[in-house]
């Protein structure tokens, strides 16, 4: 007797869905931030900002407009980021990258001169404080 529960299961368990082909033996330290930055660039155009954290301990803080476009990326432990931009309501785009540990930025408004910036911190105990009025 025909069940529909095992007709589910055998179509799922026969169709062939190729979703990431990924070679894992070459996942590395130096080629996970790569596939971490193609996984954001996907998500970026589907859904505007995102934040992605690895390591332990690490705080982002946004306070956005809905025409604000950031991407954030933390690598590592006790990163922190603050980024204030509610308080206009002009489209800008940015993207924050920490790859090390105990690192702070700072970042509060934006204009014309900050659209589009992207900030890369590479190190420990780095602070950045941006303003833009």
């Amino acid at each position: 007797m025909f069940k529909p529960g095992w007709g589910a299961f055998t179509l799922f368990a026969v169709l062939c869905v190729n979703a990431q082909q990924l070679d894992w033996d070459k996942v590395n330290s130096n080629t996970v931030l790569d596939l971490m930055g193609r996984q954001q660039t996907e998500q970026q155009a589907l859904y505007g900002s995102s934040v992605l954290q690895t390591g332990d301990y690490n705080n982002a803080e946004l306070f956005l407009n809905p025409k604000t476009n950031i991407t954030v990326q933390q690598s590592g432990d006790f990163n922190t980021l603050y980024f204030i931009n509610s308080f206009t309501d002009q489209e800008t785009k940015t993207a924050v990258t920490a790859q090390g540990n105990n690192n702070i930025i700072d970042i509060t408004g934006s204009n014309s001169v900050s659209d589009g910036m992207q900030i890369n911190v590479k190190g420990d105990n780095k602070t950045i404080f941006m303003r833009n009025y």
